[in-house]
């Protein structure tokens, strides 16, 4: 049998529900402990529980721990399944993804219901991770995020709904494959990016969301940042009264990257009016393709911490 390494990092599938007021609270023990050992069925396993915290208080520091953690524990182990809370998971998976260089499937997991709650997902969800990490192909799709028995790559998946069970879907493009029973079906394949290796740890990047009537006040903050990313309207275009303060922080030299605040499709330059997307890339704005603001923030901290230059980074962000 195949050597998975389970490491555990807290979030609802490492939670209990209080039975008389309904609150959800991380558990001293992880319940999925007491409830995995028939995994052992299919695979020798092996948990860690490298962390236990909360899915909202996932740092950037501790994603870096966990992406040093895989790379130290990689040679021992056929392939490594995460768990971890839905709030912030896509993030630490597109982290992962960016920064984690092996050759063994890495596969994410949670849950959207704690492990003693009516209908809990979490142990399914978990039993899922394991067999998509168990086939050799998945190693060929970087880190992927196994949910409700879908297969997302992590660069585009997303969490859609608060609290649904099938909450995490990849707009545009869909998930590259399902877990069915105890068979994993890839049916599309992602282009596979570099890997960067981080450099030093304090560049800082803003997450901004554009909106009718923006004002460029609102960027006075983003002057104490190292990057901006800004969630644009449509395709990519800004409101004109933004445009003083977005060239106020191009002066200062800071990579500004847009995205769409649209659930779907990609940015494109086509509008050529005031504030419209041919405008803001010839003023030095960097597109990019299919990212959402989350990830393309993940995407611009690991570029920056890697020393990308400036003159880099357009490149680096046209590429799916």
């Amino acid at each position: 049998m195949k050597d998975i390494l389970i490491i555990n990092t807290g979030g609802t599938i490492a939670m209990s529900e209080d039975r008389t007021t309904g609150k959800v609270s991380p558990s001293h023990e992880n319940p999925l402990t007491q409830q995995s050992h028939f995994l052992e069925t299919f695979a020798n396993i092996t948990v860690v529980n490298l962390l236990n915290i909360p899915s909202p208080h996932m740092t950037i520091e501790r994603m870096h721990q966990l992406a040093q953690y895989i790379h130290q524990q990689a040679v021992h182990f056929n392939g490594i399944v995460i768990t971890h809370g839905t709030d912030t998971l896509e993030e630490t998976a597109y982290f992962l993804d960016l920064t984690v260089n092996v050759d063994i499937p890495i596969v994410m997991t949670g849950a959207m219901r704690s492990a003693n709650e009516i209908g809990s997902d979490g142990l399914a969800n978990l039993r899922s991770a394991l067999f998509v990490a168990l086939d050799d192909k998945s190693a060929h799709h970087g880190v992927v995020v196994v949910m409700n028995e879908e297969i997302h790559a992590s660069r585009y998946v997303t969490k859609t709904h608060t609290t649904n069970l099938a909450t995490f879907q990849t707009p545009t493009f869909g998930p590259v494959g399902i877990v069915s029973k105890n068979n994993v079906l890839y049916f599309q394949t992602f282009v596979r990016e570099q890997h960067y290796t981080l450099k030093r740890f304090d560049k800082r990047v803003i997450l901004l969301k554009a909106y009718a009537g923006m004002e460029s006040d609102v960027f006075n903050i983003a002057q104490q940042y190292d990057g901006v990313v800004i969630e644009g309207l449509g395709a990519g275009n800004l409101p004109p009264d933004t445009l003083v303060g977005i060239q106020a922080l191009l002066d200062q030299h800071l990579p500004i990257v847009i995205v769409s605040r649209a659930f779907n499709g990609i940015t494109e330059d086509v509008y050529d009016y005031e504030g419209g997307g041919k405008q803001l890339k010839q003023m030095g704005m960097i597109f990019t393709q299919g990212l959402s603001g989350v990830k393309a923030r993940i995407k611009l901290i690991v570029a920056l911490n890697a020393e990308k230059t400036l003159t880099e980074l357009p490149q680096l962000f046209t590429q799916f």
